[in-house]
């Protein structure tokens, strides 16, 4: 599907059109001929006017049909800048997704257009597309080589606070991602590009420059836990430095995992540099090495019920030996019937006689060596141990509680017989260490698309993934605790399993399938982070909302961010020196956090602003669970680690206040009201700066209203109607004229300003007026549609009532005012909407129950009426209405497929509506329209001579009230003066000649023969074909939607000779005969709805 953009885009040649009634006017329209003096010698000049991939798009072989089509002649002026629904929907199907918020990338995309392959189509389903990416993203490092120790510190009941807690958290901002991400089409970038355009720049570069540091910093976890895994389990031969003391032990540990982190971390980067498709093709081998350890898991849980595997552990007394350096877990040993010392003796004594203890460890003479089962199994009751918490100081070595023990203080040499803790414990440091391995639920996201149905995928696929996650997180925390002993669970290592890895003791059928199984996943796990880092890292240095970032939107010819990569690399480097898994992990759950706190913030804010571009398909939100969830993130960024999450915030908040005052002016005022007007006045600074976005676009109305001669608005409904379609959102002015001059009636326009405050209060009008004296009413409405607002405080939408009466009368004023107030709002690039027979629209105290809100789509202007009946539905009046859109099938189109892509369409818009597509066979023009358009230029003619003179007029006025019974009623603006000044009459002294007198005589005699040439008229085709079109639609809408209760229509535009501004509003009149409530649209010439989030 195509999106709406912002596109400046150069003038073109003025048409004759452009010089109506003194407008000078900027033509956006693609004539289809070339301009080449324009081109050479006109200034670019940038307009607000926002293009369309599919506004200028037509081309000039498909156009002349378009502009002579029987059916549509009423519109057939302005068809190049306001197509065909069946020409946009085809061009609409030819569109694919693609990445924005660069527009490098977009002039690229238009560049290469002609050599450019065919976009293969998105055909990723839920499961493939989702469901297993972020299974691979969110299981990972902490579930293999951590979670068995947290269980073992925490107790059960404290780990599943912790996993219950960090798994809330992110479902809760899951679910905040879905309405954004279902808000429209999600490009590549994900949790940057949904935040960033939801919450605007300077958030979006803070927050996805924490989310590149956090993915940056995963990147160095999962090597960290790779090369853990490889010294400690698969080769500890391969270590370089050894320490015999207890106190070198563990430098020498970080000074190895340093050594081989960095040539790991090397290793991979050049695989990225070189290979990513690569990468790509070996994540699904990496997820199914995940997933069979998770199954192996299991199978031994189920296993060790009946046949729990043998891994004893030694106790000396109370206290967990290391099983290393010993096989037999004795004091002494039988060897050919003699007692001799044992291994494990000779660990804690000076000297191999068993006789002599006083070269021994005095606890280790005083107490026993027993051995314990470390794997008792499921149905061995060791639950109950394991409910509680044990946390531990640094060094405090592992206990087991009932055993009996002597205590006694031995040599600290002999301290590195015993498993230890390496680190001190506490909740609030395991939360931090279990949080990324809740991370990883943007990756269905970032694939939007290459998703089938992004906006069904995503939503679904996340939830369910993240379900299935927290499910095996809680169900292992209760495995662990029913089936593995207490200080094997405490002991990270697996020390006294004779170096196993702990949760592989567990695993069925051999710990080699955890082993293996783990190094792959978090191997891949570090590769798929070095390859997404440096490329969201790109896409916000393309954005250019960072300047000194720039250098690293730049890459290899097919687009590889080997800048962004070398980056990655160096921040990944210093991850690598932290050198130990547990203080990396809560860096990297502050940067996670903020993020996800900053997602549940967009949704919030987007949910309570109810903006119109708000219309996620995910319904299941609400902005009490995007609060819950960011108090959640912000409540476990400070339980983690206070500090880390100041440092975090600091960085978020100095870059944020970076993007915002670059190159911005700050200016502070005094006392409160001071700083108000300054806020005031930034405000409106920022928003000068250009035009707003497509889906930051909703109606800021311009009303006009009339007052009558007591000053009293003559049609409320008008207010109530603004109302309705505003919700107390955005700007609405009130506008009104009074005629006459500004010195004598000033007290006048104040009384007038009140009484329309008055109705706007009753009416709940939140808003401004301002009402304008003027000496020619038209010119007063043209000062109101130019000049009314502040900076970008604008209207961008005119409303304005219907002129009864104009038919009736045979005075102009009742139309010329109102077709001027359209042209002036055209030539302002402004919306207009003109609610027909407002007296019958709902007040605000009706509620409709049932019933429709009809929108008959005959052009594509902007998509106005789109939008339109979404933002009434949002008022309790029409809340329960439903929606349908009609639109028009000519002879040569295919209503079936044209069906089909409007619904497609919708479904991109998330909006809910009926399709129905009405074909409209060609016909021959009828005797009622031929009799039809001959009535009306009749008329035209007969008014037009009777402005003629004074004489003249009066002798055909009669004629007309004599012929057709009219009865003059009030037009418009009836205290509007004519265009034609009349001369006062003068007494003059005439001399009569016979030539005078004859002259006098024929003067006389042509009004009856002026007459008869009106009888004897023959209509103009053009007329006939616009009143065939007017009288076709009619039928067909009236026929449909009689019984809606409001009908929305596109508004032809008025004629480019203004000869025919009286037949234009009889075409009007017909096109909206027998519809109750109707209302007439018309498009300022820019895209008001968005596909995109």
């Amino acid at each position: 599907m195509p999106h709406f953009t912002v596109v400046p885009v150069k003038d073109q040649a003025q048409s004759s059109y452009d010089s109506l009634e003194g407008i000078n006017w900027v033509d956006h329209r693609d004539t289809g001929q070339d301009c080449p003096d324009h081109q050479d010698g006109a200034e670019e000049h940038v307009n607000h006017k926002e293009d369309s991939p599919f506004l200028n798009n037509a081309d000039t072989t498909g156009r002349k049909n378009d502009f002579y089509d029987r059916n549509l002649a009423l519109f057939e002026e302005e068809l190049d800048i306001r197509p065909k629904v069946s020409s946009l929907l085809s061009r609409l199907v030819n569109y694919t997704n693609i990445t924005q918020g660069a527009k490098e990338h977009e002039e690229e995309e238009i560049a290469e257009a002609s050599r450019r392959k065919t976009p293969k189509s998105p055909n990723m389903g839920t499961l493939m597309g989702v469901y297993l990416p972020c299974l691979q993203n969110i299981f990972g490092v902490i579930l293999f080589l951590r979670l068995t120790w947290i269980v073992g510190m925490a107790g059960i009941i404290q780990s599943l606070l912790i996993v219950l807690m960090c798994c809330s958290c992110t479902m809760l901002t899951a679910i905040s991602m879905s309405a954004i991400a279902t808000n429209g089409v999600v490009p590549a970038g994900g949790a940057y590009f949904m935040i960033s355009r939801s919450l605007g720049p300077e958030f979006g570069g803070a927050v996805g420059l924490c989310f590149y540091l956090g993915t940056t910093f995963a990147s160095a976890m999962y090597i960290l836990g790779a090369i853990e895994i490889f010294l400690k389990y698969l080769v500890p031969q391969a270590a370089v430095f050894h320490s015999a003391d207890h106190l070198g032990r563990d430098s020498a540990l970080l000074n190895n995992m340093r050594l081989y982190g960095t040539l790991c971390l090397s290793l991979m980067a050049v695989v990225v540099f070189v290979g990513v498709k690569y990468v790509n093709k070996l994540a699904s081998l990496f997820l199914a090495c995940v997933i069979i350890s998770i199954v192996s898991i299991y199978a031994g849980a189920i296993k060790s019920m009946t046949h729990p595997p043998e891994f004893p552990i030694c106790m000396l007394g109370n206290r967990t030996l290391v099983r290393d350096g010993f096989d037999v877990c004795a004091k002494t040993v039988i060897m050919g019937n003699i007692t001799v010392p044992s291994q494990l003796w000779n660990r804690f004594c000076v000297g191999g006689n068993l006789s002599s203890t006083e070269q021994c460890d005095d606890y280790f003479i005083q107490n026993n060596v027993t051995e314990i089962q470390g794997i008792p199994g499921l149905g061995s009751g060791i639950i109950r141990e394991n409910m509680w918490s044990n946390y531990l100081q640094k060094g405090e070595i592992l206990e087991k509680a009932g055993l009996q023990s002597v205590n006694v203080h031995g040599p600290i040499e002999n301290f590195i017989n015993y498993v230890s803790a390496d680190i001190a414990t506490s909740f609030t440091l395991l939360v931090g260490i279990f949080f990324p391995s809740a991370t990883g639920i943007m990756a269905g996201s970032n694939r939007s698309g290459d998703l089938r149905d992004a906006q069904k995928s995503i939503p679904v696929g996340t939830i369910l993934a993240i379900t299935t996650t927290s499910l095996v997180y809680v169900s292992s925390v209760v495995l662990f605790g029913s089936c593995l002993e207490g200080v094997v669970l405490r002991d990270k290592f697996g020390n006294a399993v004779q170096q196993n890895l702990v949760v592989g003791t567990l695993s069925w059928p051999s710990p080699w399938v955890i082993v293996i199984g783990s190094f792959f996943s978090t191997v891949g796990a570090g590769l798929q982070s070095l390859t997404g880092a440096p490329r969201l890292l790109q896409a916000i240095a393309k954005d250019n909302i960072i300047p000194f970032l720039r250098v690293f939107g730049h890459g290899k010819a097919n687009g590889e961010p080997t800048w962004a990569l070398l980056l990655t690399g160096l921040i990944a480097e210093l991850g690598i020196l932290i050198a130990s898994l547990d203080m990396v992990a809560p860096i990297l759950s502050m940067f996670f956090l903020m993020c996800y706190l900053f997602v549940n913030l967009a949704c919030a804010v987007q949910t309570l602003l109810r903006t119109p571009n708000w219309r996620p398909r995910f319904k299941y939100y609400h902005w009490a669970l995007s609060f819950l969830g960011m108090s959640m993130c912000l409540a476990l960024m400070f339980i983690s680690s206070w500090y880390y999450a100041i440092v975090a915030m600091g960085i978020a908040g100095m870059i944020y206040k970076y993007i915002e005052y670059q190159g911005a002016e700050k200016e502070w005022g005094d006392g409160i009201r001071g700083l108000s007007l300054s806020a005031a006045r930034y405000a409106l600074l920022r928003l000068e700066a250009g035009p707003p976005h497509t889906k930051n676009w909703r109606p800021q109305l311009l009303v006009l209203l009339k007052l009558d001669e007591d000053l009293h608005v003559k049609y409320p409904r008008m207010l109530t109607f603004a109302s309705q379609l505003k919700a107390g959102k955005g700007l609405t002015i009130i506008g009104s004229v009074i005629k006459g001059n500004f010195l004598e009636s000033y007290g006048e326009m104040q009384a007038a300003e009140q009484a329309i405050k008055n109705m706007m209060e009753i009416e709940r009008v939140k808003g401004f007026c301002q009402v304008v004296v003027a000496t020619k009413v038209r010119e007063g409405i043209a000062h109101l549609i130019q000049s009314c607002g502040m900076g970008g405080m604008k209207h961008n939408t005119v409303v304005m009532g219907w002129p009864y009466g104009w038919r009736q009368s045979e005075d102009p004023r009742a139309w010329k005012t109102f077709i001027n107030t359209v042209r002036c709002t055209t030539a302002a690039h402004l919306a207009l909407m003109v609610p027909k027979n407002v007296s019958f629209y709902p007040s605000n105290h009706e509620r409709f129950t049932d019933g429709n809100i009809d929108v008959w789509w005959i052009v594509h202007d902007g998509g106005m009426l789109m939008l339109l009946p979404f933002l009434l539905k949002q008022h309790k009046v029409w809340r329960k209405c439903k929606m349908r859109i009609f639109t028009v099938a000519q002879m040569d189109d295919n209503s079936i497929q044209m069906k089909k892509d409007l619904a497609t369409f919708l479904y991109q818009l998330r909006i809910e509506a009926e399709v129905e597509v009405v074909e409209m066979h060609d016909s021959d023009i009828s005797a009622y329209t031929y009799e039809r358009t001959l009535m009306m230029e009749q008329r035209s003619q007969m008014l037009r001579q009777m402005r003629l003179s004074s004489a003249e007029r009066q002798r055909e006025a009669q004629l007309v009230k004599d012929r057709h019974s009219l009865v003059r009623m009030g037009s418009l603006y009836s205290d509007e003066e004519e265009d034609v000044i009349e001369v006062p009459p003068e007494k003059v002294h005439m001399t009569w000649t016979r030539e005078k007198c004859e002259a006098e005589r024929r003067n006389r005699n042509n009004a009856p023969e002026n007459f008869r040439e009106l009888m004897s008229l023959k209509p103009d085709q053009s007329n006939v074909r616009r009143m065939h079109t007017a009288v076709k639609l009619n039928e067909v809408v009236v026929n449909r939607s009689h019984d809606a209760r409001l009908v929305l229509l596109n508004m032809p535009g008025p004629p480019r000779d203004t000869d025919g501004d009286e037949n234009y509003m009889e075409f009007l009149e017909v096109l909206t005969e027998g519809l109750e409530r109707v209302m007439l649209v018309r498009g300022g010439g820019r895209e008001v709805i968005t596909i995109y989030s």
